[in-house]
């Protein structure tokens, strides 16, 4: 079947090469990475059970087909490979079975005043706090002056065939409008999860009817120099009916502060953000930031996967920020046009206890990271990593503290 599908794409691809000019436009980009890493003690404990040392490609290529200005076919297709992982590409012939993602499919077309979008996109919401990820649906955006407002639809879960199977769709609803004020973006958002009955979907099992809702602001403000301030707010309300009866109220929220401060070739920036855990002795309600698919943060290298973003530390939220209090402060330095250095330490901490740890520090980690341009657009970056490990990453007898090293090549084009 992949070796069907990737002859029709060069078939098509073949096709569009060879329309006359003035029919199409083709544009043509990708990305590639390389990257070797390794990872230690992930657990706090001694056992090496998520030790790991490996080396892992991703590629992928981009592909417009821009019929006029109002109109475009915009497509992405990624694939990754594990190096040594025979049974998906990675082994000697390099002839597995290579996992192969459409990630984009779109018609992006402009009626009047109304850009639409159709398809299998992507997009952004609330810096990925609240959502940073691929969907299937459909956004419809008013251009104003300084002003522009999107209406988007994502399908998270399809039903499908059948007397009353309509009930299990769950779908997004998203109304994100942006203004601008000068050096001043106002972005707020609000997000509408609905499903009659989601037990079907894996991400909602055990609830039947979910009416979920975020109502949140992005505000970004520029300085001089490139200097820069941004903050992020959401409150997370609603209710869920679940399948053993009764019903839970939804009461959480999330705040997010940052800002870089440049000084030439100097900068210093922090961040920090305190997202709702669960009060397990409160019942009734669901007090925890929770977004059920889509949500993606990256932070610190080892508790929020950062350049490997393949694991994290133990008991850490990873990128699906919630019931955590972290900030971090750090300075960067680019010494030549080829040659970037950056620090950081992030310290975290839950907020309320979970079934695999008390409430406390998940702990202090310190990140370093170089960057150096190789060649036009060919960049080697080298980051290692080390976490002073806490109460609540520590699991058992033991204890040790992660630490990890990466290296990668990557190009885009």
């Amino acid at each position: 079947m992949k070796r069907i599908f990737i002859g029709f794409l060069a078939v098509g691809l073949v096709l569009a090469l060879s329309l006359p000019a003035a029919a199409i436009d083709n544009e043509f980009g990708g990305y590639w990475r390389t990257r070797a890493y390794t990872q230690k003690d992930f657990t706090g404990n001694d056992t090496g059970a998520r030790d790991l040392q490996q080396v892992d490609t991703r590629t992928r290529l981009f592909y417009t087909a821009v019929f006029s200005e109002d109109f475009k076919f915009v497509n992405q297709f990624e694939f990754n490979v594990t190096y040594g992982d025979v049974n998906n590409g990675g082994g000697i012939s390099t002839d597995g079975t290579t996992i192969f993602r459409i990630k984009n499919s779109y018609a992006n077309f402009n009626l009047g005043d109304f850009n639409f979008l159709v398809g299998l996109q992507h997009r952004i919401l609330n810096r990925g706090f609240l959502f940073d990820d691929d969907f299937a649906g459909a956004a419809v955006t008013y251009k104003g002056g300084t002003f522009q407002i999107p209406f988007i639809w994502m399908k998270a879960y399809e039903g499908g065939i059948g007397k009353d199977r309509n009930d299990n769709d769950v779908d997004y609803y998203v109304l994100k409008p942006t203004f601008n004020f000068g050096n001043l973006a106002l972005t707020p958002t609000v997000a509408y999860i609905y499903s009659k009955d989601a037990s079907k979907w894996p991400e909602t099992t055990g609830n039947k009817s979910v009416n979920v809702y975020f109502a949140g602001a992005d505000v970004d403000w520029k300085f001089a120099g490139g200097s820069s301030l941004w903050f992020t707010g959401i409150y997370e309300g609603g209710d869920a009916d679940l399948l053993a009866g009764g019903k839970v109220d939804v009461k959480a929220h999330l705040l997010a502060l940052g800002g870089t401060v440049k000084f030439g070739a100097f900068d210093v920036h922090g961040q920090a953000f305190w997202a709702t855990g669960d009060d397990r002795t409160t019942t009734g309600d669901a007090e925890a930031f929770y977004v059920p698919r889509g949500q993606m943060y990256y932070w610190a290298e080892i508790m929020g996967y950062g350049l490997s973003d393949n694991q994290a530390s133990a008991n850490s939220p990873a990128d699906k920020i919630s019931n955590i209090r972290a900030f971090n402060i750090g300075a960067g330095f680019k010494a030549t046009d080829k040659l970037a250095f950056r620090a950081d330490v992030w310290h975290a901490r839950l907020v309320e206890d979970t079934p695999f740890a008390e409430s406390g520090a998940l702990g202090t980690e310190i990140d370093l990271r170089v960057t150096y341009a190789l060649l036009k657009n060919l960049n080697l970056d080298v980051v290692g990593a080390y976490l002073f490990a806490g109460s609540a990453t520590y699991s058992g007898p033991g204890e040790e503290n992660p630490y990890e090293f990466v290296a990668q090549l990557s190009f885009g084009f």
